[in-house]
């Protein structure tokens, strides 16, 4: 099986330098694929249409479908890979059907209520701060919250946010996305620009040093799961119930822009999405766009009747 392996190393590699893959998904794949190779106990064997078979059956009796669909999809790229460069003779997907039927989770969004409450109680907290380092604490909170719900954008890549690629002159910033894409999105509000620039202010120094825009108290990279702890310390502040990620601002962000009637193929482009497929499933949460629709706009309010 020493094959194999070396197949996966040189695998990943060009997943690494030639299609510039984000290192949580370089990681991901190479669980996947390990996990795939102890199932089978020789090469001939692996290889085959049947050991293929059998541990998608064995996966769908482990996992939820979201994660059955990620594994099958990490050992269907490296096979594809193999086939490119003639490392096998023939792929076992080719003649496989993986498809199945898979259940529609809706994001989960935070009421705008709940969003305006979470912000009252940051700004709030800051008017409030007792020292320096309590102040200063706030004024980055601040920012993060600001920009996730602004932009839209990934926790990893607010996270990974360089300096260089904030210009709050233009409001432009630079976001390097999943499979090393980028974007750009426009901050078209005063509040949150001036947020940033007090933040930019007062962590300029850090800034520099670190080498990322939004740093910790160690003056290191902020991280996502510091994110998600300041998250859930502030909604509990504000007495908001509701468990918050930092996704749901992103959802949050894509519905509450549906139900302003922006075009679905311009939130598409800002959330990064390379399929409006994917965009498209904000379209069945925006439930209180429908309903002012059916309310206001439904034709049967232009017909009268005598109802005697």
């Amino acid at each position: 099986m020493n094959i194999l392996n070396d197949y996966i190393t040189q695998y990943l590699e060009h997943c690494q330098y030639r299609k510039r893959l984000d290192p949580k998904t370089l990681k991901a794949y190479q669980i996947d694929l390990k996990q795939y190779i102890s199932s089978c106990p020789s090469l001939k064997n692996a290889l085959s249409k049947e050991a293929v078979d059998r541990y998608i059956t064995d996966l769908h009796k482990q996992y939820k479908p979201k994660t059955v669909k990620r594994k099958i999809a990490s050992l269907k790229a490296f096979f594809h890979y193999l086939e490119y460069q003639e490392l096998i003779k023939e792929n076992p997907f080719n003649k496989l059907d993986t498809r199945f039927r898979e259940e529609k989770l809706l994001p989960k969004t935070i009421p705008f209520h709940s969003i305006q409450k979470f912000l009252s109680v940051l700004y709030e907290q800051k008017s409030l701060a007792s020292s320096e380092y309590q102040l200063r604490c706030c004024i980055r909170d601040i920012a993060v919250i600001e920009l996730l719900f602004a932009t839209g954008m990934r926790i990893s890549e607010l996270c990974s946010l360089k300096p260089e690629s904030i210009d709050l002159e233009s409001g432009n910033i630079l976001i390097y996305g999943k499979g090393a894409k980028e974007r750009v999105i426009q901050i078209g509000n005063p509040e949150v620009i001036s947020a940033l620039l007090l933040y930019q202010e007062y962590f300029k120094e850090d800034i520099v040093s670190c080498g990322y825009f939004f740093v910790n108290k160690r003056k290191n990279k902020l991280s996502d799961q510091s994110v998600r702890f300041m998250i859930n310390r502030y909604a509990e502040i504000a007495d908001i119930t509701q468990h918050i990620t930092p996704h749901m601002f992103r959802h949050s962000f894509a519905t509450l822009l549906l139900e302003q009637d922006v075009d679905i193929r311009y939130i598409q482009q800002m959330l990064g999405h390379s399929s409006i497929s994917t965009t498209e499933i904000y379209t069945h949460v925006s439930s209180k766009k429908q309903k002012d629709i059916l309310i206001n706009k439904h034709p049967r309010n232009l017909i009268k009747v005598n109802v005697g």
